[in-house]
């Protein structure tokens, strides 16, 4: 059920061999990341490659699935005319459960709303040999880290922090649903070779440093674009003194700074986690090849050699952080948060504390706040904001609570929700969010986007590590800095908070009774998978249609984005996680979030038709109804943020046909091809300012798209006059293909029937 150890071995068996040939090719000793690439070559090549250049083909040994995404994901494979998934694959129900009254209720409310979707989904999955871990049992991340992770290994999954499974020494990269589907219909997963940013981190964590803090740094320095088309390997003996579930943290917040994905070398750390979670086998079968597990020693030893960028941090002198507002790499040391807010006037009162989601949900994660929170009552403190905690999965609830971590939490009248994201993605009913009042909240969740958490745009979210969280929330002000400030207790004391203690592993081990999972029959072909016409929640999917091989001329601007474009703000979570099965439904919400550079407002645009302005969807349907293609014009890293293919889905189901940015977000990119959309970037970014409100735009030698050839535009502006730009592409001789056929389920499905 957790691992199949017999292709563990096999691919350990092979790992020395993929080794010694790939130092042959690249002339020189590999880093971690690179042992990994090389031995997932979906064909054994003969020579090496172009880090950021060169695409290439490599062969998952898994894929994990989130429930919101996975309803599009399979969906597709429904129509890619196979009988079975051709990599281990499971599904996790973790996103469609709204955080409101607590675990029992929340629970029992998402069973009911959901049941059309869950059931799908269940039946989908035994009729196609996933396995099925059921609402409840746990964030998919953290279910993956303690079931699935293995050394060395390669996955993909539907969600952008699966990268969180390089805390155990993977290679785990998130992608869209149709990336996913390639895998599960045995076919190559491509992925353009990264670039390698190697992390040296010196020291030990201390006081009231957490890895939260390294990753939280890192962003910092990196910002959201920084470590587009890379890989991130963490290493020195730093990274070895922290816990496998820290390194996952660091991971998986990795996502945050654009990475392809973030790893550690295997170490003894990884070791006891292995053990822990009932995988001795997977253990000894690592220790068998530890030396291919991790870098070569002259890597590490001379990383500037080897790495395309090298960052140092010294864990002895890193300070605690909280990052934000809105954005997870606005960096500030706690030391420096009350002359900093006050200087951009940010509520210094905190009205709530999230300890959870995929990034700092584990048992050690716990019980570091809970030593905050217990000293709390014993120090006789009257905790200031509100607390809402989400552990990570079924195994770290039922363990935490025998051990009592959440008794003090408790006594502090916290609100425990359900094993599953919750308010992290927008699944929260809070209070009072619909009155959009200016206020602050503190999480230990990776993102902060405007509206991300209650839909309020008011809301300043800042991140930070459980235990700062923890601290934060007691005080009530975002601006206590626990390391020096002391608190008053209900009996007038001055009293100071001690450094946080945890326990990196449960010393009685960990320990459940149902732990949520359901295998799939041996034999699927008798399920029948109901998708009713009906259904608000599902929709069966039409192929996109092919294109016609001609010039695209006449086509009208939708909107020009300004800034910060992710794709919550193309295709929000929230409430509308209810639609991501119904793709006519979902749609209803592309760029509703998008700020429009002609008015700076939200889902307010000009409809070039009739001269008057309506949301977004509403005038691209218009345009849809009356056979108009469209444009969307965008900033840098457009489609930041979450894998959600829905964001590249619902443009292209509505009738957009080219996506004209300054520079792309990997992931979104990649979605855009796959969908069979034309993602290209402006070659003068300077240009991006000439695009008026009226414009149409003429693409004028599309009929010669070719790989490495710009597109010429023709923007005709309201006056008549015209500038023609030009604009690049990383399209392939694969990827045009499926720009030719709609998409690239539609080249699948064409070879299948060939």
């Amino acid at each position: 059920m957790a691992f199949d150890i017999e292709m563990i071995k096999q691919l350990y068996a092979g790992l020395s061999e993929s080794v010694k040939k790939a130092r042959q090719l690249t002339g020189k000793p590999l880093t971690a990341s690179e042992k990994i690439l090389y031995s997932h070559l979906w064909n054994q090549s003969d020579r090496s490659f172009n880090r950021g250049i060169d695409y290439v083909d490599f062969k998952p040994d898994r894929i994990a699935c989130q429930d919101a995404t996975a309803q599009m994901a399979l969906l597709q494979f429904m129509q890619a005319g196979k009988s079975k998934v051709a990599v281990p694959t499971t599904v996790h129900c973790d996103h469609l459960i709204q955080a409101k009254s607590g675990a029992s209720a929340d629970l029992k409310s998402a069973n009911s709303t959901s049941a059309e979707v869950f059931d799908f989904l269940e039946s989908v999955s035994d009729k196609y040999g996933i396995g099925f871990w059921k609402p409840g049992a746990g964030i998919i991340h953290q279910v993956v880290l303690e079931n699935y992770a293995f050394p060395g290994g390669m996955m993909i999954g539907t969600d952008s922090h699966t990268v969180n499974a390089g805390g155990l020494g993977m290679l785990a990269i998130g992608v869209g649903g149709a990336d996913a589907v390639d895998v599960m219909a045995d076919m190559p997963w491509e992925l353009k070779f990264p670039k390698l940013i190697g992390v040296k981190l010196t020291g030990k964590l201390n006081g009231w440093t957490a890895p939260k803090d390294v990753i939280l740094k890192v962003a910092g320095i990196l910002t959201v674009k920084g470590g587009t088309g890379a890989i991130i390997e963490y290493f020195g003996d730093g990274a070895e003194s922290m816990s496998c579930t820290g390194k996952g943290t660091i991971c998986n917040m990795g996502a945050e700074v654009g990475a392809t994905t973030s790893t550690f070398g295997y170490d003894e750390s990884m070791e006891r986690y292995l053990r822990s979670t009932d995988r001795d086998d997977v253990a000894d079968a690592a220790n068998e090849v530890r030396e291919h597990l991790t870098a070569d020693a002259e890597v590490y030893a001379n990383p500037e050699l080897y790495f395309d960028q090298v960052i140092e941090i010294d864990l002895d002198t890193l300070r605690p952080h909280i990052n934000g507002p809105f954005t997870p790499d606005l960096a500030t040391p706690v030391s420096e948060m009350s002359k900093v807010a006050s200087e951009n006037n940010w509520p210094l009162q905190v009205e709530w504390g999230l300890i959870g989601s995929c990034t700092n949900s584990s048992y050690e994660d716990l019980s570091r706040a809970a030593s905050i929170a217990k000293q709390a009552v014993e120090k006789k403190l009257v905790t200031k904001a509100e607390f809402g905690i989400n552990p990570g999965s079924e195994q770290v609830r039922y363990t935490a609570e025998r051990d009592g971590l959440l008794v003090p939490f408790e006594e502090l009248n916290a609100k425990i929700f359900t094993n599953a994201c919750g308010p992290c993605i927008g699944q929260w009913d809070r209070d009072g969010a619909d009155k959009e009042e200016k206020n602050s909240i503190i999480h230990s969740f990776n993102r902060n986007f405007s509206k991300r958490a209650d839909g309020n745009p008011n809301t300043h979210a800042f991140v930070a590590s459980p235990e700062m969280v923890a601290a934060v929330a007691i005080s009530g002000r975002l601006d206590f800095d626990p390391v020096n400030d002391t608190l008053i207790n209900q009996d007038g004391e001055e009293v100071k908070l001690d450094p946080p203690t945890g326990m990196e592993l449960p010393p009685k081990g960990f320990d459940v009774e149902d732990n949520g999972y359901l295998a799939p029959q041996e034999d699927g072909s008798s399920v029948n998978v109901v998708v009713k016409d009906t259904s608000e929640r599902l929709q069966l999917l039409k192929p996109f249609a092919p294109w016609d091989g001609e010039n695209l001329t006449g086509a009208k601007l939708l909107i020009k984005a300004h800034g910060k474009c992710t794709t919550d703000h193309i295709s929000m979570a929230g409430p509308w996680l209810r639609f991501r099965g119904h793709l006519d439904n979902i749609s209803n919400n592309c760029l509703i979030g998008a700020v429009n550079a002609f008015n700076q407002k939200t889902n307010f645009v000009k409809n070039q038709l009739t001269g008057e302005y309506g949301g977004v969807p509403d005038v691209q349907r218009q345009y849809k109804a009356a056979g108009v293609e469209t444009v969307v014009v965008g900033d840098h890293n457009y489609g930041e943020g979450s894998s959600r293919e829905h964001a590249a889905m619902e443009p292209r189901f509505l009738g957009v046909k080219v996506v004209l940015v300054k520079s792309f977000a990997r992931i979104h990119e990649t979605n855009l091809k796959k969908q069979g959309m034309l993602g290209i970037t402006f070659n003068n970014e300077a240009d991006y300012d000439l695009i008026q409100e009226n414009d149409t735009f003429n693409f004028v030698d599309l009929k010669n798209f070719a790989s490495g050839k710009q597109i010429s535009i023709e923007v005709v502006h309201e006056d008549g006059s015209k500038d023609t730009i030009l604009a690049n592409h990383t399209y392939n001789e694969q990827q045009i293909e499926w720009f030719k056929e709609g998409s690239a389920l539609n080249l699948i499905k064409k070879e299948n029937a060939a």
